[in-house]
């Protein structure tokens, strides 16, 4: 409820009623007056409350009155009525009725109290609700009031005296607060004070408002108490303390800044009255020196007193933080004051207040910065921001210096914090002596040791001693409490400063930015920059110094941190601004302290260079260090190996160290970019860390904790085994930053890095010591991850690594490499923007240090090359473009010396390349493809590699072929490109293979590499390439121009033949013992001879098919004829070669090219030749065809031979008959390329006996192949073929077949005897000579004279069935009787081929009886006397089969023949041919040889029905027309027939056989024969009759005979048997008159004469005396030979009836 509200006044009024009711009461009987004035006081209250509507205002104005009543009762001095009017007054004031007089009477009134001593509480109370209750009291009242209170604080009372303080402390805030409500209310109007004159007088106050002047008044004699003067305004003080006006000053500075800066009254107030005075009482602290107080001291220096000494330093740090700007000068003598009460001869006291106040004001940056601006900056001045910073530094020292007697327990503390654990662990140094562990934190330092302890918040500054203000005695300073708070200190300032020059760098950039966008225009305070770097010069030093003390002297993880900290703040800061010494500084400050103490590392301290290591032993496993630093005290947590060139001892890591260490890669991780040239010191050192702690690079250039080294063995303990991760961690996430860095800094790094390696590759020269690979592992990571802007970095980056790849030291060597490929790699497959593929020039740039590494001369790298080779083309291989000839050339730099391994590397790439490549690389880079295949063929580490490298020959050459027009055209583009560029250039293009076509070069890169391929020195090799090679230009020749065609033939494929050829002469005939390693060598290849034999082979068959299915293609070439014998020349020479697979292959290949079929041409249209093969005819120039000025035709005239045989006179050939004629002209060399080889091949060997090895016999499979050309080119020569050509072929021939076989072959040839199979040869001699008579036969007429000479070759081969040719002079045995290796050559079994030759005279004879030649040249004669041989031999011919077919050919022929001599007979042509024809029967039917013992029963009875067949045939085809055979030859075939009738067995039958073997058949059927001759129907001459019947009577009169002498001999035998051949004769006599008998029946009667009639008759009585007989077999025959001749018995008839005489 407020006071002014109706209740409010109505409950006041009722109060105030009631207090003067009972002031009225208490003074009845003792006061009247007090009781009256009580009484009319409670008449005018209810008066003004009846009369007034705002009865406050009122009351107010009639305060005084109201008041009258209290005052007096106050006057009483009786203490009840006096606290009742208090009270009363009290409520007044507190609802504001009371007016200024009434206050000042108020005020009188309680002086007079205070004077007498009454209610002393009670009045302060008053005054103080007075005065803030309201704004009346005013100057004199006022500050009566406030002496009122001063002097009521000095009373004897100790309530009375603070509550008095209290009171004055909350008075002089109203004063001022009051000033400052009143400066509120008239702010706004600006009034525009006199200027004050430099010295007015100090009370010329005249333009302050009243509460100002208050103010004013109040605080210039506060000064004149405080300095012992008297007060102008403050009338009626008594007594008055510094202390209480220092503190009363101090908290109207503090409280009400504004009013000083805002009035030049007060501002002058504080120059004039406040500085002096602090500067004066100051004046005992400055002279007094600790211990100073000699006897010889002229005058007693008055002592610091603590209490005056403290509130100063608090005055001075508000002066200092208000009123900086306006006391400059005042502000520098504090501040020097204030430093030199750092000082060690100060008291302790002095110094732990006087760094409080430091502390205050290093927590105040902005402060700081004036002072730099004020003081360190301008001329003249003292630098005192720099000394301030010293001092501390200075001060932390001194701490350690000063000999510290107390806390025994300082020198065996072993580490804070962590020292539990290092004990724990036991490990070296974990406290040696055991001592007991304190857990404080505390620095120690040369065996000073100062605990430490927690003084303030981080950046406020909390003092303790500063507020001591009840204390009048220096209070004792703890141990450790001056040196926390210099610490706190030095780190809030170091927080300070550069967390706001950062702001402000920020704001800075900020604003750089904004003008980017110049919308806010905000321009950073010039000079700004000037403050900061001159903030840092005029700090680092002593901060430098003063934190490496602190840090060396930490034992707590805490401590350590924050002075890490700072120096890395400091540090950054330094590189932000660009201050390179003290930056480098402190980074080398926190690099030495992550190294073991006395590290010998140049680039931290030079001096140190030659620090030996004597500076600790090791004594088992406790290393202590002697070190006059605190080191000992550290936990030791890894012992490792320094990175040195010489081998030393190990060196000691602490817990500390390692902290420092996070420390640097924690600057270097975050700072990377004002790191600069300290690069080098961060890395560095960092090495030699990862070195100690053994950290190794893993993949991608990563650190990881590696095995232990050589030498004594890194020792970690747990604790730094489960840090190294995280530091490995820190390690590579330091580098990965670097992508963040400006392309400035990051060239920094790089060259920091190149630099370390530089030293790291210097180190491991001439030692197998390992190397440090850091620096090289973190080049690789800091091109992983810059690879966005690797252009800028990747030529220093990449010409260092290629260095480092050379390096003797096989793991640093493996490291540099396995950096470069991993940065290529990585660069290739980076996402580039714009793209690789439109980057050219960056593609090659990162390519090129892989073409680099093929210089390096080890293997190793190397196979890191292409092993990383073959991993970019399976991941970047589509994308390669114009890095393709820089990668293709990596793969194709292999050399011999290289090992396999390598070179099988480098395949698997080409292999890749070739499968997946092709087509998406430049058509250009294909003839690169071409030649590092060829290379790899070449190579001879691997002869699969070289192998395989064929076949991707033979691969690519495939693709060419299916991409050939896409090829032909970017190819095309190309040249005309370069073409251009030459002219420009004024050179000639140069490239192999010029003038061709691009795309055909490319196929003649392909052939020239694989004719290298095909002469290499291994016979794989070359086997391989050759196939490949003549299959491509089988498969894809098409593509290739006509003009390129001419270097094909004559370059490359002449070129190779002439090589082979050359090669394969000239090769060793020495036995190879093996093919390499334990593989064996077939006897066919055991010498390098017979090696570069199928070389030949090879080589040869493939030109040849080329000549054969191009040809069309190639006679169109200027040159072919020329061509044509070169090639043919090859042949010859391949063919007399003396080894026999060559030779057999060169008939092959003429084979080959002679299968050749021209087309049939029709004589009215020349040009068909053409048409027939599809090309058009407009093709060929009927001028160039031939070629200029070549002559067409060469050996026997064979141009006239052609234009007689076509029966045309020469003339000028039209174009299609002169392809004829160069046909013809061809096969004409052809034939006689033939001819020589044959007449060379098949020339038998001259002189020499028989054991005379001969040089070389042809091979059966050569002579077939030789004879098997010939149909094929009669066919093409058939019109010029003459006589004379046909001897000379029939003389080959016939020496072929005469060449005998080695008898190692002989198995493999020969049929076993007993098959009657012809030899390859024979059959292709028998073709040949087919060909020639099919060929004659179809042939124009003068063709036919030839089948007399052929009819003599076959009849030649036809006696080699009874007598083997000869081969010059050889022994040979026959084939039946050689055994295996007795004779060295084997004679053919002639047999068969003699009687295939045989079958081929007859069926030939048959077709060709009637001709011309054959009659004139008496061929049947021939063939007659021929088969004389075989026929009379019969059982004497060496096979059985031959007399045979003899006599089967010589049916088959007669029956031919026969006619035709008959026909001719008139013309005496066959007159000889008669007795021959009568010979051979004779010698074949009744044969002089014998029938062979083992003959069975079957086959003698076979044998003769061939007698029998040979008898038919005379009385089918000759005795019917005797009369045209002469008289001579039938009466010879009478007397044949006749012997043959009755025919005497030979001796030696078995009984058994007799019936058989006495050829009873073929008797008969000459029996028959005859009979039918004598009985034939009609008797056609004389002659013939005469012949039968003389036959007749002799052949009766001979069986009369033989019966009458079996009859005799039958007697006189008695019971003796008679011999077994006259049995057989007899039976076989009889058996011919039973045949007798029936033929008789059979014949017209009249045919048969009287005579013969007698005969038969006569025989009847001699059969009849043989009953006799007692041999069944006669018996039987003799009842035959009886039984007819019951036809003949019947009763006579007459003659007459007869009808004859």
């Amino acid at each position: 409820m407020s006071t002014s509200s109706p209740e409010a006044v109505k409950k006041l009024l009722e109060n105030m009623q009631t207090d003067l009711r009972s002031l009225s009461m208490e003074c009845k009987k003792k006061f009247p007056p007090v009781k009256e004035a009580a009484e009319s006081g409670i008449v005018k209250i209810k008066t003004i409350a009846a009369r007034n509507s705002d009865i406050l205002a009122t009351l107010k104005e009639n305060s005084s009155e109201v008041v009258q009543p209290f005052l007096m009762g106050c006057g009483t001095k009786e203490p009840k009525i006096t606290q009742l009017c208090l009270a009363a007054i009290q409520r007044l004031m507190s609802h504001e009725v009371v007016s200024e007089a009434a206050a000042g009477n108020i005020i009188n009134m309680l002086w007079q109290l205070m004077e007498n001593g009454l209610e002393e509480l009670k009045l302060l109370q008053t005054v103080l609700v007075l005065l803030t209750t309201n704004t009346v009291v005013h100057d004199q009242v006022l500050s009566k009031a406030i002496v009122l209170c001063f002097r009521l604080h000095f009373t004897k009372d100790n309530i009375t005296n603070n509550t008095a303080a209290a009171t004055v402390r909350q008075v002089v805030t109203v004063v001022f607060e009051r000033m400052v409500a009143e400066d509120e209310r008239f702010k706004d109007i600006v009034e525009q004070p006199p200027p004050v004159q430099g010295n007015t007088n100090r009370r010329s106050v005249s333009t302050l408002r009243p509460s100002a002047k208050d103010a004013y008044m109040l605080f210039q004699d506060l000064c004149q108490l405080v300095n012992a003067d008297a007060p102008y305004w403050l009338v009626g003080m008594t007594e008055m303390t510094r202390t209480f006006g220092l503190e009363l000053l101090e908290s109207v500075l503090n409280d009400f800044p504004g009013v000083f800066l805002q009035h030049q009254e007060f501002s002058f107030l504080l120059k004039e009255r406040v500085c002096p005075l602090v500067i004066k009482l100051f004046s005992p602290n400055i002279k007094f020196r600790q211990g100073n107080s000699s006897a010889a001291s002229p005058a007693p220096v008055e002592k610091p007193y603590f209490p005056i000494c403290m509130r100063l330093l608090r005055v001075v740090s508000v002066l200092i933080k208000h009123f900086y700007s306006l006391l400059v000068t005042e502000c520098e003598i504090f501040l020097s004051l204030l430093v030199k009460f750092l000082d060690g001869e100060k008291p302790q006291w002095l110094r732990a207040v006087a760094v409080e106040s430091v502390h205050r004001l290093c927590v105040q940056p902005h402060l700081l910065r004036s002072f730099c601006l004020s003081y360190d900056m301008k001329q003249h001045s003292t630098k005192v921001f720099r000394d301030i910073v010293n001092a501390l530094g200075s001060f932390i020292q001194s701490l350690f210096i000063v000999l510290n007697t107390g806390n025994p327990a300082a020198t065996n503390t072993s580490t804070g914090g962590s020292g539990a654990q290092g004990a724990a662990q036991g490990g070296p140094g974990a406290g040696g002596q055991g001592g007991s562990l304190t857990t404080q934190a505390a620095f120690e330092y040369r065996g000073t040791w100062i605990p430490l302890m927690t003084v303030s918040v981080q950046g406020s500054a909390k003092a303790t001693y500063l507020e001591m203000l009840d204390k009048v005695e220096p209070p004792s300073i703890p141990e450790g409490y001056a040196m926390s708070v210099a610490f706190s200190a030095l780190l809030d300032l170091v927080r300070g400063i550069t967390s706001m020059i950062e702001r402000e760098l920020a704001e800075e950039e900020a604003a750089v930015r904004r003008e980017a966008n110049p919308d806010q225009n905000t321009q950073p305070e010039p000079g700004a920059h000037l403050v900061w770097e001159e903030m840092v010069s005029a700090c680092w030093c002593g901060l430098l110094a003063a934190l490496s003390l602190l840090l060396d002297a930490s034992t707590d993880e805490t401590a350590t941190e924050s002075i890490l900290k700072a120096e890395l703040t400091v540090a950054v800061l330094c590189g932000r601004l660009g201050l390179v010494t003290p930056r480098d500084a402190f980074i080398t400050a926190i690099c030495k302290a992550s190294l073991p103490p006395h590290y010998a590392l140049t680039v931290l301290s030079s001096n140190t260079a030659n620090l030996n290591n004597k500076a600790y032993s090791i004594q088992g496993q406790s290393v202590q260090i002697i070190s006059s630093s605190s080191e000992s005290h550290q936990q030791v947590v890894a012992v490792g190996q320094p990175l040195s060139v010489q081998p030393q001892g190990t060196v000691v890591l602490t817990a500390k160290n390692i902290q420092c260490m996070r420390t640097l890669l924690n600057l270097a991780h975050c700072h990377g970019a004002v790191l600069g040239t300290s690069w080098q010191l961060v890395l560095a050192t960092l090495q030699h860390l990862v070195w100690i702690l053994g950290l190794k690079p893993g993949f991608g250039g990563a650190l990881k904790p590696g095995r232990a080294v050589e030498g004594p063995s890194t020792v970690l303990t747990t604790a730094v085994m489960t840090d190294l991760p995280v530091i490995s961690n820190i390690l590579s996430r330091l580098f990965e930053s670097s992508q963040y860095l400006a392309d400035v800094s990051l060239h920094h790094l790089i060259s920091a890095l190149c630099s370390l390696s530089l030293e790291a590759v210097e180190m491991a020269y001439g030692t197998n010591k390992e190397p440090s690979l850091f620096a090289v592992a973190k080049l690789l990571e800091t091109g992983l991850v810059n690879m966005d802007r690797i252009e800028i970095l990747w030529r220093p980056l990449t010409g260092h690594l290629l260095d480092v790849c050379q390096h003797p030291n096989a793991r640093m060597r493996e490291w540099g490499a396995e950096a470069v490929t991993s940065l290529i790699k990585a660069g290739l497959a980076y996402k580039h923007n714009p793209p690789l593929a439109q980057n050219q020039r960056l593609q090659l740039l990162l390519l090129n240090p892989l073409k680099e590494l093929s210089n390096v001369l080890h293997a190793d790298i190397r196979q890191k090359q292409l092993e990383s080779v073959l991993q970019i083309l399976q991941s970047q291989g589509d994308s390669l473009g114009p890095g393709w000839p820089l990668v293709l050339g990596v793969i194709g730099a292999i050399r011999n010396d290289q090992g396999e391994s390598l070179i099988r590397t480098a395949f698997q790439c080409l292999q890749l390349v070739v499968t997946d490549f092709l087509p998406t690389m430049p058509c250009a880079c294909l003839q690169i493809v071409v030649d590092v295949a060829g290379s790899f063929g070449l190579q001879n580490q691997e002869l699969n590699i070289s192998l395989t490298s064929i076949g991707l020959l033979w691969n690519i050459s495939d693709y060419f072929f299916q991409r050939g027009e896409a090829i032909t055209q970017e190819l095309e583009r190309e040249e005309a490109a370069l073409q251009k560029q030459a002219q420009e250039k004024g050179e000639p293009l140069n490239r192999p293979f010029h003038p061709a076509p691009p795309f055909d070069c490319l196929w003649l890169c392909l052939y020239a590499k694989l004719g290298q391929l095909c002469v290499d020195p291994r016979p794989a090799v070359r086997k391989s390439a050759g196939q490949t090679m003549f299959s491509t230009i089988a498969a894809h020749g098409t593509l290739l121009q006509q003009s390129t065609w001419h270097i094909v033939v004559w370059k490359v494929l002449f070129h190779l033949l002439d090589c082979v050829r050359k090669s394969s002469t000239t090769a060793d005939k020495e036995k190879i013992e093996s093919g390499g390693g334990n593989i064996l060598i077939h006897h066919s290849r055991d010498t390098a001879e017979k090696q570069w034999a199928e070389t030949w082979v090879l080589t040869l068959a493939g030109v040849a098919r080329i000549f054969n299915t191009r040809r069309y293609l190639l006679q169109q070439l200027g040159d072919f004829f020329k061509a044509w014998e070169v090639l043919l020349d090859h042949i010859q020479s391949a063919a007399l070669s003396k080894n026999s697979e060559v030779s057999l292959a060169a008939l092959k290949s003429f084979q080959e090219i002679l299968q050749i079929a021209t087309p049939v041409k029709d004589s009215a249209m020349p040009t068909n030749a053409l048409a027939a093969m599809g090309v058009p005819p407009i093709l060929i120039d009927p001028l160039s065809a031939l070629g200029p000025g070549r002559p067409l035709l060469r050996s026997d005239s064979m141009l006239e031979r052609l234009t007689s045989y076509n029966g045309a006179e020469l003339q000028v050939p039209s174009p299609g008959e002169e392809l004829a004629l160069e046909d013809a002209a061809l096969w004409w060399s052809a034939w006689n390329t033939w001819y020589r080889t044959g007449t060379d091949s098949t020339r038998p060997p001259n002189g020499g006996t028989g054991t005379d090895r001969p040089s070389f016999v042809p091979s059966q499979p050569f002579l077939t192949a030789l004879v098997q050309i010939v149909p094929a080119l009669y066919q093409h020569i058939k019109t010029v073929f003459s006589m004379e050509d046909l001897r000379r072929l029939g003389v080959i021939l016939h020496g072929a077949v005469s060449i005998p076989i080695s008898s190692d072959a002989s198995p493999f040839i020969l049929p076993s005897y007993t098959e009657a199979v012809l030899t390859s040869l024979q059959e292709a001699v028998l073709t040949a000579l087919d060909v020639l008579q099919k060929a004659i036969c179809v042939g124009p007429e003068n063709l036919q004279v030839m089948y007399p000479a052929i009819f003599e070759q076959l009849l030649l081969f036809v006696e080699f069935s009874c007598k083997p040719p000869q081969y010059g002079k050889m022994e040979t045995k026959h084939v039946a009787n050689a055994k295996y290796n007795q004779a060295e050559w084997v004679a053919l079994n002639y047999v068969p081929f003699a009687e295939r030759s045989l079958e081929v005279v007859v069926d030939l004879y048959h077709k060709t009886a009637c001709h011309k030649a054959v009659i004139n040249e008496k061929v049947l004669q021939n063939i007659i006397k021929t088969l004389r041989m075989p026929l009379g031999l019969k059982y004497g011919c060496p096979s059985e089969s031959t007399w045979k077919l003899a006599v089967s050919s010589l049916l088959k022929v007669l029956s031919a023949g026969l006619p035709v001599a008959r026909q001719h007979a008139s013309s005496g042509m066959f007159d000889t041919m008669w007795p021959e024809l009568a010979n051979a029967f004779e010698d074949f039917l009744f044969t002089k040889s014998t029938p062979p013992d083992n003959v069975s029963i079957q086959e003698f009875q076979k044998n003769e029905a061939i007698d029998v067949e040979v008898v038919q045939l005379i009385s089918t085809e000759i005795l019917p027309f005797a009369i045209f055979i002469p008289k001579d030859f039938v009466g010879q075939i009478m007397a044949m027939l006749n012997k043959g009738s009755i025919h005497s067995q030979s001796s030696s039958f078995t009984e058994a056989e007799v019936d058989v073997r006495m050829r009873e058949e073929f008797s008969k059927v000459c029996f028959e024969t005859l009979l039918q001759f004598s009985f034939s129907n009609k008797v056609s001459t004389p002659q013939e009759g005469y012949i039968s019947r003389m036959a007749l009577s002799v052949l009766l009169k001979r069986s009369q005979d033989v019966l009458r002498r079996y009859v005799d001999d039958e007697r006189l035998s008695g019971r003796c048997p008679l011999p077994r051949q006259q049995v057989t004769e007899i039976i076989f006599v009889l058996k011919a008159i039973s045949t007798l008998m029936d033929s008789l029946k059979k014949t017209q009667p009249e045919n048969v004469d009287g005579t013969t009639w007698a005969q038969v008759i006569a025989l009847y009585p001699t059969l009849v005396e043989c009953i006799t007989c007692s041999s069944s077999e006669v018996s039987s025959a003799l009842k035959e030979a009886m039984g007819p001749f019951k036809d003949f018995m019947q009763p006579p008839v007459s003659r007459v009836q007869n009808g004859e005489s």
